[in-house]
């Protein structure tokens, strides 16, 4: 066993699954969902903190599309007074342009700015912003610095490194915590790697070692236990769960303890009422369709449906076919 998760594990003995504090907050639970372009809009971040997450981000928020002021991009930013503590993630490279939107009055109702220094696409990476940030270290500590200006918490999402050979998350981690920054979260993956292949424990555990501040770890967990061998091996302060928790929002219940008897219908039809609230019903179809894919993921005889789900030509029809594929394959 390399020395690094060796040392992370004697260190992960006094943790466990529980509150956590970043800057002046105290967060209900340390497992946090992450947040998900196309599916992390106030709908599901209200399912989420109801199954017990600590904290749920905002869709990817692009600065440059807020100073333009695109309707799209101001369409994440929705929330109401029953999210209590509100969390942005916003993208940008530009310092100046990071900091403007950071201290704008658009955010002022979040309580947390998270900075994207870790999505891997290619348009974004060619940009010069998300995982691009952290091969310049310099821009990056400018744009937490302006960021923090704002007054708010301010926290960064980032990957183990660029390339899979070429590791160096504990000094990005170090350079974060020099600028600002009150949390950072660590995708266990290099910007290489995207979203395939075990995580690189080890560089979480060097990062968490590195700093004062708490460190999230990402990447690859699909189950309870897997979430709690990434503590184990890292040390981490808490874990943030990605795409699992939208094919299990239940998981999050389950590392936390909290009571939900639920079914997969009753939760759809909640979310589908939520969203019909607060969108139009092209949006509400949309995020239900994609929604329920995910949960008939790994059930028995749903795949015959998948064409009747994205057919329905109405809510009722939609509700209707939600009902007898998770009725049906229980």
């Amino acid at each position: 066993m390399p020395d690094i998760i060796q040392n992370a594990e004697e260190k992960s003995k006094q943790m466990e699954i529980g509150k956590l504090r970043v800057g002046d907050l105290l967060l209900p639970s340390n497992v946090l969902m992450a947040p998900l372009a196309g599916y992390t809009c106030y709908p599901f971040r209200m399912l989420a903190l109801e199954m017990g997450a600590g904290l749920c981000f905002t869709e990817m928020v692009s600065a440059n599309g807020l100073k333009y002021q695109d309707s799209a991009t101001r369409r994440l930013l929705f929330t109401t007074e029953t999210e209590k503590i509100k969390a942005v993630q916003l993208l940008g490279g530009s310092p100046a342009v990071m900091e403007q939107m950071a201290c704008s009055e658009l955010l002022e109702f979040f309580d947390i700015i998270d900075i994207n220094m870790g999505c891997p696409v290619p348009n974004v990476f060619k940009s010069g912003e998300g995982s691009a940030l952290m091969l310049d270290q310099k821009r990056a500590a400018a744009i937490i610095r302006g960021c923090k200006k704002s007054g708010k918490i301010i926290t960064v999402k980032c990957r183990t490194g660029i390339r899979k050979e070429d590791l160096f998350a504990a000094e990005f981690a170090r350079m974060c915590e020099d600028a600002g920054a009150d949390m950072i979260t660590i995708h266990g993956r290099s910007r290489s790697m995207m979203y395939d292949g075990p995580p690189q424990v080890e560089e979480i555990a060097r990062a968490k070692m590195a700093v004062s501040i708490p460190v999230i770890a990402n990447g690859g967990i699909w189950s309870v236990e897997d979430g709690e061998r990434m503590m184990d091996q890292t040390g981490a302060d808490g874990i943030m769960i990605a795409r699992y928790g939208l094919e299990n929002p239940f998981i999050f219940s389950e590392f936390t303890g909290t009571e939900c008897r639920k079914s997969w219908v009753e939760m759809l039809w909640e979310q589908m009422e939520l969203a019909g609230r607060y969108y139009d019903e092209t949006f509400t179809m949309t995020y239900i369709r994609k929604l329920a894919s995910y949960g008939m993921k790994k059930r028995k005889g749903t795949k015959r449906y998948k064409e009747r789900l994205f057919g329905c030509g109405s809510l009722e029809e939609l509700r209707e076919v939600v009902e007898l594929i998770f009725s049906e394959s229980m």
